[in-house]
Parts: C-alpha cells; sequence; structure tokens
C-alpha cells in the first residue's frame, strides 16, 4: 500500500513531517510522498524519520496553477531530488504571493464584522504557510461557519464574497520547475478542473503537451466510477496515473492515509510504473 498526495504541518496538515512518516509506517505502508502546498520545508524531517525504516520516502509538493476558469487546478510534482534551487525559489514567490492574498482577505473579512487576524491565522497554522484551509478552521472555531466544508462554499470558495486570487505559476514553468528537480508532473484530483467528458480530455491533452506526464486518477474526492474513467482517459493520452490520500490528518479525518476513493487501498502496483527517484528529497 503506498500514498502519493500527503500534508503536513508545514502546509496545512495536522501531523508533523515526522508524525506522518509514523502513521505510515504504523499504517504498514511501503512508500509515501509528502506533497505540501507551495513548499518543501517538512521533507528534511519526513526523510530524517524514514531513513533505515524500510519505507520509500519521495519529495513532493503541491502547487496551484493559473487558470482563467471557474475550477481550480493544482499539479503534483513528485519524487524531486536535491538539484531543486530554481523550484525552492519559485515556491518562495509564491509563498509571498499566498500572504499579501491572505493580507487582503483579512482586511475584507474584517470589514464585514468578521473578525479575523493574521495571528490567529499564523497560530492555527503553525508553520510558514497559511492557506485557506487555515481561514477555515478559525471561522468554525469562532463559530462563523458549522464545518469546513460550509467555510468554502459559502466565503472563501472561488467565486464567493471573500475569495480573493493570488499570483500562480503558469503550467509550463511549473513542468518546466518540476522537470529540473527530477520530478514527474502530475494533475491532482482532476474533478476540481470542473469539466467533463470531451472537454476534460482535450485539457488533459494540452496539459501533456505542456510538460504533464501525469493524472492522480485515485483520490478520495472521486467517485469510483469517476477514478475507473480517469484512469482509462490517462491511458488513452499516454499519461501516467497516481492514486493519493490527500492526507490532511485530523483536519479531514474521514481521509486515511493509503487510502483513497470508496476506502480503496492504493496498490504498490501504481508505483512499479512511474519513473520517481526512489528515496528522492
Amino acid at each position: 500500500m503506498i500514498d502519493l498526495h500527503t500534508h503536513s504541518t508545514a502546509s496545512d496538515g495536522s501531523c508533523t513531517p515526522e508524525r506522518l512518516i509514523e502513521l505510515a509506517l504504523a499504517g504498514g505502508l511501503t512508500a509515501l510522498a509528502l506533497t505540501d502546498h507551495d513548499t518543501l520545508d517538512g521533507v528534511k524531517e519526513a526523510r530524517s524519520r524514514s531513513d533505515g525504516s524500510g519505507l520509500l520516502f519521495f519529495a513532493g509538493v503541491e502547487i496551484e496553477i493559473d487558470r482563467d476558469a471557474a475550477g481550480e487546478f493544482h499539479l503534483l510534482g513528485l519524487g524531486l531530488s536535491d538539484q531543486r534551487r530554481d523550484l525552492a525559489d519559485a515556491l518562495d514567490a509564491l509563498q509571498q504571493a499566498r500572504h499579501q492574498r491572505n493580507l487582503r482577505m483579512v482586511e475584507k473579512l474584517t470589514r464585514d464584522g468578521i473578525p479575523v487576524s493574521m495571528e490567529e491565522l499564523n497560530e492555527i497554522a503553525g508553520g510558514k504557510v497559511v492557506s485557506r484551509a487555515h481561514f477555515a478552521r478559525l471561522f468554525v472555531r469562532k463559530k462563523v461557519v458549522s464545518s469546513i466544508d460550509a467555510a468554502f462554499t459559502r466565503l472563501i470558495g472561488k467565486g464567493q464574497a471573500y475569495y480573493e486570487p493570488r499570483a500562480c505559476l503558469a503550467l509550463e514553468e511549473a513542468t518546466r520547475l518540476i522537470h529540473g528537480a527530477g520530478g514527474i508532473a502530475v494533475v491532482a484530483h482532476p474533478v476540481s478542473l470542473g469539466l467533463k467528458g470531451p472537454a476534460l480530455r482535450q485539457f488533459l491533452s494540452s496539459c501533456k503537451d505542456q510538460g504533464v506526464d501525469g493524472l492522480e486518477a485515485w483520490h478520495p474526492n472521486h467517485a469510483l466510477s469517476e477514478c475507473r474513467r480517469f484512469q482509462r482517459m490517462a491511458a488513452g493520452l499516454g499519461l501516467l496515473v497516481t492514486g493519493g490520500s490527500d492526507f490532511h490528518g485530523e483536519h479531514m479525518p474521514k481521509r486515511k492515509l493509503g487510502f483513497t476513493a470508496a476506502g480503496r487501498a492504493i496498490p504498490d502496483e501504481l508505483l512499479t510504473l512511474l519513473p520517481l527517484q526512489r528515496g528522492a528529497g
């Protein structure tokens, strides 16, 4: 059992990188990729904890891609090597853009009588990256909304009153940086793109032309039938297939390490088809 999409306290997960590895070992996983949002900060700690454990660890990242459409486009970089200075510099710039976005959101919320401060958000985040997920958790804590899902659908999701865009990488730039760091570029949770049928196939074909290597066909936000359809679509386009839990720890308790759509374990066989750098990071 493997997991190629996970998050730690380096971005918006509840587990430290070390704790994430311990949970993977306790759960009997054979391989895990850490894919925090816009940061590689947790990689060193996760790799150190995995050394000598028998668990194959892969350094990764999740990057939001610039897209002028209703859906959201996230790209996974998997199997990154130590030669990633250009990528690290780009991620630093993305974090600065994220911080400016957060300040705009705080200002807008406060102006409309929803008291939110960067100090509170930083305390919830516990790391350098403050995401919309941290806003959502603060809203739940303050009883502004009843759930994280409600925070996104009513307040801070794309198209909602307190959503603020931020600077993102263009797809070709992101794939270039991921390849330059020795990794593969994978379209994450394709359902979030908001495309179906021929439109999705055409979009993914264009992504391949811009350097994308694979598709995360297996994700807990997908129905089982969608996963199978995505896997067939990837095969038809000559794209690699990956799977992940998108684990966030206690922040998304229904997601379990090593398990994806419909509670299915992510099989080791997926890993054998991927040109990932073993133990990279």
